[in-house]
């Protein structure tokens, strides 16, 4: 799927976060180890499925997607916040 996302999005790497799993696409798992900011903003989309629950944040997702595209969806927005929060990992065990 993370290829797919991929594709459509027209980018090289991509992560995308299913349940409490980030799955990679066009990146290695050292490369996106060693982005921190990535870390993180993936790391807040497994904290909002944590909070909704699979498939109601998937629901909702969808829909602040089609309401607002990509860049304006407040989970993306948020995820973007997240980047610069020094702490959300230390919630995180990270295999």
């Amino acid at each position: 799927m993370a290829g797919i996302a991929a594709k459509r999005m027209k980018a090289r790497s991509l992560a995308m976060v299913i349940g409490h799993t980030i799955h990679l696409y066009g990146a290695s798992r050292q490369q996106f180890l060693s982005d921190i900011e990535w870390v993180r903003h993936e790391a807040c989309h497994v904290l909002q499925y944590r909070e909704y629950g699979i498939f109601r944040f998937l629901y909702l997702y969808i829909r602040e997607y089609l309401r607002h595209g990509y860049v304006d969806n407040s989970f993306e927005v948020a995820a973007r916040a997240a980047e610069a929060d020094q702490h959300l990992l230390d919630r995180f065990e990270i295999h």
